[in-house]
């Protein structure tokens, strides 16, 4: 530092000043919005390219290494070690672009964007009469070091801010936390509306640590310049670095079967979300609320459910009664559904399109290469008889690979191989170019599919999560789906990657690693590409003589109407080759304590002596799904009687075990007011007496994360 006697030692001794509630997060915003703007100004070379990424994804990968500890996001420190950390930061950025040459006066300057970045608004020059010396390179570390030398020695915040060298004067304006934009003498008269410019001469002492010329130090502007404030950012434009965004939804309450005794929604075999709170506990965080969805978790696993023997009946329903392990008054009907396992002699012809993002902000180790790693894993997985196509999108949708067949694998893992980031995200275009690509190579009576892999940015065209709906509903049509894999976190659009497969019939899938991409690209392919009954409705009726509530466990997101269940223009889940798909509902028997609803005091008129008691009957279960070329549903039905009934949780089989251990656990991170005296403990318990061979580790990986969590969550 400047000044000899002021070292770590004094710094430390200081008293930290007190947080200023969401200052770090404020400035962090600020800067980043700053770095976007000084591009589009100071700069015309395309952004997004291979070799300038996007400022605002280079911005939110130096940042979200420093900011994603809560210690530094919203403590004291935060306050003395932003500035510095920001004045490192813009150094580490400006390194990656190139700069431009403006001209001032007569003399030719190297213009850096750190400038912009550090300032947080245009830099002005000096009166344009006048030729002005050339300014020397931008030092904005040792800017900030002599800010937090300021500030350590007691200076008042805006002083510290605002100080400008300049020859001759010291010259000061008023800060605010965004940031100052430095502006010329000629353009005060300009300064809007609101924002007060002003002189302020500073005593000789205070500028003792440290002073040093303009060129020297920072080579920010030309002389007779002022600082003036930046506009304090909106609450509302406030945010984290992490932008992943999730469904909101309610938990499924408890109902009265007095009341409503039907339940119906969509069949999910959705997986990302087990993949994406798996990442998020590896991290040491637990996952956000609205990114858990249950039956996602307790439907990544594959179980051995009993399933039919011809593809004409397409699955097979195995309904389970057990004690719920959480509540002596209470059960649990366990619904597990298998889809019938196409032979591999069975298996059509496929035609399948990879619709890859290469967009700037694919340019991280888990995103772009951990994509092209997993799609030569898939290639290696299909017949020479099957077709690929290669779009990439990119600022604009591009061909790279016209459908070939995989007999020609070499050309296919070259095209994949070769591909760079670089550009903004046009969603739109990529997904036209992709079903051109698809009816080109349609197979009739086969598999045609798209494969759409991003992080789900989609920042160009017709970007709104309901034109890209209305889009993929009529492209369904033609006989083409469409299935979604993310990568990647900091921006992943949940919501819009669940909207586009749920209305493509396809599946949504989220790949954190090449072992998850194994799993659903190679162990789980025929699942995954090979659609064996589409518009999978459940509906279950429950018997109000046995049952007086009940509350569906997840699918919160997949509900239906009850008309909906007989309407075939409704459209639902999709099941695959070889799917396992678990729902389970918590029943409450009639008469058993802990009664969540109160008594009606004037019955319906559905008196329960009305309903048939002697076959012992909990509920009525009943299936509608239609196959892959039929436009009319199916039935399939299978009541719930005392038969399909354990006396104790141990007595039931391994798969209805551990999904309830799966489910329990996915309760506990929703912090679900069923589970709230339930030990993560038992749940590990349960889940290990229930983990059988577990030939590929996943039940052993989940009770891992189940002892992650535990360490996380608050006693």
């Amino acid at each position: 530092m400047s000044d000899p006697d002021f070292d770590l030692d004094r710094l430390a001794k200081r008293v930290v000043p007190e947080p200023r509630g969401e200052a770090a997060m404020l400035a962090r915003r600020a800067a980043m919005e700053a770095f976007d703007e000084t591009s589009k100004k100071s700069s015309t070379a395309t952004q997004g390219t291979a070799d300038r990424p996007r400022l605002i994804h280079i911005a939110t990968q130096i940042w979200s290494h420093m900011m994603k500890t809560r210690f530094l996001s919203s403590t004291a420190v935060a306050t003395l070690m932003l500035a510095p950390i920001a004045g490192i930061a813009a150094w580490q950025l400006m390194q990656l672009r190139e700069t431009s040459p403006t001209i001032v006066g007569q003399t030719e300057v190297k213009q850096d964007a750190s400038k912009d970045a550090l300032a947080g608004n245009k830099i002005a020059t000096a009166d344009k009469k006048a030729a002005t010396p050339a300014a020397s390179p931008a030092k904005p570390v040792e800017l900030a070091k002599e800010r937090v030398d300021l500030l350590a020695a007691g200076k008042a915040k805006t002083e510290a801010d605002a100080l400008v060298r300049s020859e001759g004067e010291e010259q000061f304006a008023p800060a605010v936390d965004g940031g100052a934009a430095i502006v010329s003498q000629d353009t005060l008269t300009d300064a809007p509306a609101g924002v007060e410019v002003r002189r302020k001469q500073v005593a000789e002492p205070m500028l003792a640590q440290g002073r040093q010329t303009q060129n020297e130090a920072t080579g920010l502007m030309a002389p007779d310049s002022v600082i003036a404030p930046l506009p304090m950012p909106e609450p509302s434009m406030v945010d984290e670095v992490n932008r992943d965004k999730f469904p909101e939804f309610k938990s499924n309450s408890v109902v009265a079967v007095a009341e409503q005794p039907v339940s119906t929604f969509s069949v999910d075999v959705d997986t990302s979300g087990y993949s994406s709170l798996r990442r998020a506990l590896n991290q040491g965080v637990l996952p956000d609320r609205e990114s858990v969805r249950i039956e996602e978790m307790v439907n990544y696993f594959p179980y051995s459910y009993a399933g039919p023997e011809r593809a004409e009946d397409a699955f097979k329903a195995n309904v389970t009664v057990t004690p719920t392990p959480w509540n002596p008054n209470t059960k649990l009907l366990h619904i597990g559904i298998k889809g019938y396992d196409l032979p591999v002699v069975e298996q059509k012809p496929a035609n399948l399109v990879f619709l890859l993002d290469v967009s700037g902000s694919m340019d991280e180790p888990d995103k772009l290469p951990l994509l092209k790693s997993s799609f030569r894993l898939l290639v290696n997985k299909l017949k020479p008889t099957d077709t690929v196509s290669i779009v990439t999108y990119a600022g604009d949708a591009g061909i790279v690979l016209e459908p070939t067949k995989v007999s020609e694998k070499a050309k296919i893992l070259n095209a994949i191989d070769t591909l760079q980031p670089g550009g903004s995200t046009a969603g739109e275009a990529g997904i036209n170019a992709a079903y051109a690509l698809a009816q080109q190579a349609f197979v009739k009576d086969g598999v045609n599919r798209i494969m759409l892999a991003t992080d789900g940015d989609f920042n160009v065209g017709a970007a709104s999560e309901e034109d890209l709906k209305k889009l993929v509903e009529e492209k369904r049509k033609t006989g083409v789906f469409l299935s979604i894999l993310g990568f990647g976190q900091g921006n992943y659009q949940d919501v819009l990657m669940q909207t586009l497969a749920q209305n493509g019939n396809g599946i949504a899938a989220y790949i954190d690693t090449l072992s998850e991409a194994e799993k659903v690209l190679v162990q789980e392919a025929t699942a995954s590409l090979f659609t064996i009954a589409k518009d999978v409705k459940i509906q279950i009726e429950f018997n109000p003589a046995r049952v007086s509530e009940y509350r569906l466990i997840g699918y919160e997101t997949r509900h239906l109407n009850n008309e909906d269940f007989n309407n075939d223009r409704v459209d639902a889940g999709d099941i695959g080759s070889g799917h396992t798909v678990t729902a389970i509902y918590e029943m409450t028997p009639k008469g058993a304590p802990g009664q969540t609803n109160d008594p009606l005091r004037y019955k319906t008129g559905n008196e329960p002596d009305t309903y048939t008691t002697s076959t012992g009957e909990y509920a009525f279960v009943k299936i509608r799904y239609k196959l892959p070329t039929e436009a009319t549903s199916r039935l399939v039905t299978q009541p719930v009687t005392d038969q399909n009934a354990v006396a104790d949780i141990a007595q039931a089989p391994e798969d209805v075990r551990f999904g309830i251990a799966v489910s329990a656990f996915g309760q506990k991170l929703r912090d679900e007011d069923a589970t709230a005296n339930y030990p993560v403990a038992e749940i590990e318990k349960l889940a290990a007496s229930a983990k059988g061979t577990d030939a590929f580790g996943y039940r052993g990986e989940f009770m891992k994360l189940v002892r992650l969590a535990q360490g996380l969550m608050p006693n």
